[in-house]
C-alpha cells in the first residue's frame, strides 16, 4: 500500500495507508447506530493520527457532498470544531475545562459537534479527571476524538469511555515510496530517511529534504559510539542539548516574531514604539507561551536524538543475536558489529534501559544535560542500573 487508499475521498485524501480505519471511521460518520460519543485514535508518531481525527470530524460535520465545509474544518475553521494541540508540556486543566465547556454547546452549522484533542497523552491525572463526566454523558450531538501513541497513556477510567481505533504501521518501502512522490528525492534517499525515522513520515520528510539535519544525526550516533568516559560524556552531553536547542530555536524564531507583530499591529502600536502599561500584560502572555513552547520543542529535540540512539543499540543487540537483515543504521554496521562482539548482550540491554529511563526523565522535567550525561556515563561504563 503505497498511496492513499482507493476508498478515500473527500475528506480523506489526505489519510494515507489506513484503510480499515478510513472504513470505520466513514461507516460511523454515516450511520449514527455506529456511532460511538467518545473515540480514541491511536498510533505511533507520524502514523497519521491527527490527520485522521480531522478527516473524520470533517465526515461528521459537514453534510454529505459539502466539501466547502469539509475544507472548513480541514483548515480548523470551522464553528463547529473544537481542537486542542499543546505546545507546552503538558496540558493544562483550564484548557482541559475549556473544551467541556465547549463540548456542551449545540452545533451551529453542522450535523453534530466535534471536540478533537490531539495530545490526549499529555494530561496528567488531575486534568484526565476534569473529562470523565463530559466523556461518558456528552450531548447527543457532540463527538470527541483523543489521539495517542496508544491506550497505556491513559488512565483506565478515560480509556473505558472511549471507542479505540488503533492505526497500522507503515513499511519502510511504503513511506519512502510516499517521500519519493511527495518530494521528488531519489529512491535511496528517501528510503534511508524511512528507515532512520523508524516509518515516521513526517521526520522521514524531514530527513529527506534537509541534507543538515541527516548529517546532525549521523554526527550525534558517531559522537555517543566514541565517548569512552566521563569527560567524554560530558561533552557529548553538552552537544545533544546545544544541537536541539540551536534546532529549537530555528523551528520557532520565526514564527515567535511573526506572532509578536501581529499581536502588536491587532493593539495599534507601531513596530519598535513604546508597549504601554495598560497592555503589557498581553505580551507577558504571548510571551509565557512562546517560552512554553520553546521547551516543548527542545525536550523533543532531545527525544528525537534519544530515539535515534535507542535504534542503534537496538540494532547492536539484533548483531548480538545473529540478525542482521532488518538494521536501522545499516551505514554504521562496521562500527555497530564491533560494539556487538565486544560487548554481552546483557550490557546492550542496560544501555537501552538507561535511554529509555532518560527519556522519560526528560519528559517530567528533568535537567536535559544532566539527565543525558547519566545515560551516557552508562553507555561508556556499562555498569547495571
Amino acid at each position: 500500500m503505497v498511496a492513499p487508499s482507493d476508498v478515500a475521498s473527500p475528506p480523506w485524501n489526505d489519510v494515507w495507508g489506513q484503510d480499515d480505519a478510513v472504513e470505520a471511521l466513514r461507516g460511523a460518520a454515516s450511520d449514527p447506530a455506529a456511532l460511538a460519543h467518545a473515540w480514541l485514535i491511536t498510533g505511533p508518531p507520524g502514523s497519521g493520527r491527527s490527520t485522521l481525527a480531522y478527516a473524520f470530524a470533517a465526515a461528521l460535520i459537514a453534510e454529505p457532498g459539502d466539501e466547502a465545509a469539509m475544507n472548513q474544518v480541514l483548515a480548523r475553521t470551522h464553528p463547529d470544531l473544537t481542537s486542542l494541540r499543546t505546545e507546552g508540556v503538558i496540558i493544562s486543566i483550564k484548557d482541559a475545562r475549556a473544551l467541556v465547556e465547549r463540548s456542551y454547546f449545540a452545533p451551529s452549522l453542522g450535523r453534530y459537534r466535534v471536540i478533537v484533542m490531539e495530545d490526549a497523552d499529555r494530561m496528567a491525572e488531575r486534568t484526565s479527571n476534569v473529562l470523565l463526566k463530559a466523556l461518558e454523558e456528552p450531548p447527543e450531538r457532540t463527538v470527541w476524538v483523543l489521539c495517542a501513541p496508544s491506550d497505556a497513556d491513559l488512565l483506565p477510567t478515560i480509556r473505558s469511555r472511549v471507542r479505540t481505533l488503533r492505526l497500522r504501521e507503515p513499511e519502510i518501502d511504503d513511506v519512502a515510496r510516499l517521500i519519493t512522490q511527495r518530494t521528488g528525492v531519489d529512491a535511496a534517499t528517501a528510503e534511508q530517511s524511512a528507515r532512520h525515522a523508524q516509518r515516521h513520515i513526517g521526520m522521514a520528510q524531514r530527513l529527506a529534504t534537509d541534507a543538515a539535519a541527516r548529517a546532525r544525526r549521523d554526527d550525534m550516533l558517531r559522537a555517543v559510539l566514541a565517548v569512552r568516559g566521563v569527560g567524554g560524556a560530558v561533552e557529548v552531553a553538552g552537544r545533544i542539548v546545544q544541537a536541539a536547542t540551536d534546532d529549537a530555536k530555528a523551528l520557532t524564531a520565526e514564527r515567535d516574531e511573526a506572532e509578536r507583530t501581529g499581536l502588536l499591529r491587532t493593539l495599534g502600536i507601531v513596530e519598535g514604539a513604546a508597549v504601554p502599561p495598560a497592555v503589557r500584560s498581553q505580551l507577558s502572555a504571548l510571551e509565557d507561551d512562546q517560552k512554553r513552547r520553546a521547551t516543548r520543542s527542545l525536550r523533543d529535540g532531545i527525544d528525537r536524538v534519544l530515539t535515534d540512539l535507542e535504534s542503534m543499540y537496538r540494532d547492536v543487540v539484533m548483531l548480538q543475536y545473529g540478525r542482521d537483515t532488518d538494521l536501522i543504521n545499516r551505514e554504521l554496521e562496521p562500527d555497530l558489529r564491533a560494539l556487538a562482539a565486544a560487548w554481552t548482550p546483557e550490557r546492550t540491554l542496560v544501555v537501552l534501559e538507561a535511554i529509555s529511563l532518560t527519556r522519560d526523565n526528560v519528559e517530567q522535567n528533568a535537567a536535559p544535560a544532566l539527565a543525558l550525561e547519566s545515560m551516557l556515563i552508562t553507555v561508556a561504563s556499562g555498569r547495571t542500573l
